[in-house]
């Protein structure tokens, strides 16, 4: 499909700063402190795109060059049976998985899609070098998929204990490499994996994370889907974090939006809830100060072992950086609450009893946020509210058929950079 590139610029959250994207930024080469940067978008109105297919209806706020093959947008609506069981008279949904009785049909049944599809479509349908990724799980296999589909060559490192994450609904396109750190090794290692390959900059670059423009403003699209339901900005937003990235792309596009001027001016309020015992940015944020409370790695990893979802358990989040998500909580009056594992089970099975679809354990982590928050009338009935569901459908779309993708690889993380380099790339 023939696609004029978005236009935008760059702007250094901490000094305001302008800039052009050179293609791939991650952040300003002239910034004196760490600082995340934000698209500043030439098109200041909201203005969903009919012409164009799925998620990029919203191409006018996502800082891509093309238009890749089979996207999909969240669907919000305005709940019934979980608003009324909450007591809640205008809580809307916005559900990202699949559902095809409402209109949701991402087959990696993760919102973690529209950061996918943001960012493969920031790359220019020339470049050469091979992606890399880390993932505890939904990310990668939104990236595996979205790639497989585009062929698109990509690395992706991932933890052997959360493979089971890693179903897709056909074998993929060989084009795409998952590579996995040994048992007992988690995220935070995988990322190290992953870093090693950068030192062949030459073959290998970063996806970037939370630094990345596209990455934010693709998850920014939930709250753009919900807004284009509700006719306003909601005044509650709730969602389960593991770095943090979806509500800082939220109230990102929350800023956007009072910009806009037609969808109201006030910033919603940002509550944010993990999976206890892994409870890294809850205990950040409730100690008041914009460091990033300690956590022993042996006790991290012991944390993200026992807790239902596992894709929370980030230990290197964007919290006290420029831009990062203690000064989206701050800014929004906002707040953090956690969810046990027998709480998460509760909420999957009563949102399918309520809903009609199976959610997964993140969004349940985000449900019972949303249900403390009404019991400490944080919320309050009539006001309308935005419960971010990231992920779910995934029993319903196995049981039309599925395959597991196995490791291509398994890599100790300690290895050098120059044996990582060498065996990964004996794949491509």
């Amino acid at each position: 499909m023939k696609f004029k590139p978005t236009e935008y610029k760059l702007k250094n959250v901490a000094s305001g700063r302008i800039f052009e994207d050179a293609g791939w930024t991650l952040s300003d080469p002239e910034s004196p402190s760490p600082s995340l940067v934000r698209a500043v978008y030439s098109n200041k109105q909201f203005t969903p795109r009919e012409e164009l297919p799925g998620l990029y209806r919203y191409a006018d706020w996502m800082p891509i060059k093309r238009i890749l093959k089979h996207s999909e947008a969240p669907v919000s609506y305005h709940s019934k049976g979980l608003g009324k069981a909450l007591g809640l008279d205008n809580l809307y949904i916005t559900f990202s998985g699949w559902c095809p009785r409402i209109g949701a049909e991402m087959p990696t049944c993760s919102f973690k899609e529209t950061e996918a599809y943001s960012v493969l479509a920031r790359m220019g349908s020339d470049e050469k070098r091979i992606l890399v990724l880390q993932s505890a799980g939904n990310t990668g296999r939104a990236f595996l998929q979205v790639c497989s589909d585009n062929n698109i060559p990509l690395a992706v490192c991932v933890p052997f204990d959360n493979l089971h994450n890693f179903w897709f609904r056909k074998a993929l396109n060989p084009c795409v490499k998952l590579i996995a750190v040994p048992h007992g090794f988690d995220y935070y290692d995988a990322i190290r994996l992953g870093e090693k390959l950068f030192e062949d900059d030459s073959r290998y670059f970063p996806e970037g994370g939370a630094k990345n423009v596209a990455r934010r403003d693709g998850m920014g699209t939930t709250l753009l889907s919900a807004v284009e339901e509700i006719g306003r900005i909601p005044d509650a937003y709730f969602q389960a974090v593991g770095s943090g990235t979806g509500a800082i792309a939220a109230w990102e596009n929350n800023l956007r939006l009072i910009e806009d001027g037609r969808f109201g001016t006030h910033k919603m309020r940002l509550y944010i809830s993990q999976n206890a015992p892994f409870s890294l940015l809850y205990d950040s944020w409730k100690s008041g100060k914009r460091e990033l409370a300690d956590l022993d790695p042996e006790l991290g990893r012991r944390q993200s072992e026992v807790i239902l979802a596992k894709v929370l358990s980030n230990r290197k989040p964007p919290y006290g950086v420029a831009g990062g998500l203690y000064d989206a909580l701050a800014d929004t009056n906002g707040d953090a609450f956690t969810a046990t594992n027998d709480q998460i089970v509760h909420w999957i099975m009563r949102v399918r009893e309520l809903e009609g679809y199976f959610i997964d354990p993140a969004a349940a982590s985000a449900v019972q946020a949303l249900a403390s928050a009404v019991k400490e009338g944080k919320v309050k009935k009539d006001e309308i509210i935005m419960l971010n569901c990231t992920g779910g459908g995934s029993i319903e779309a196995m049981e039309q058929g599925y395959v597991h993708k196995e490791p291509d690889l398994i890599l100790d993380p300690d290895l050098s950079a120059e044996e990582v380099i060498k065996r990964v790339s004996a794949l491509f």
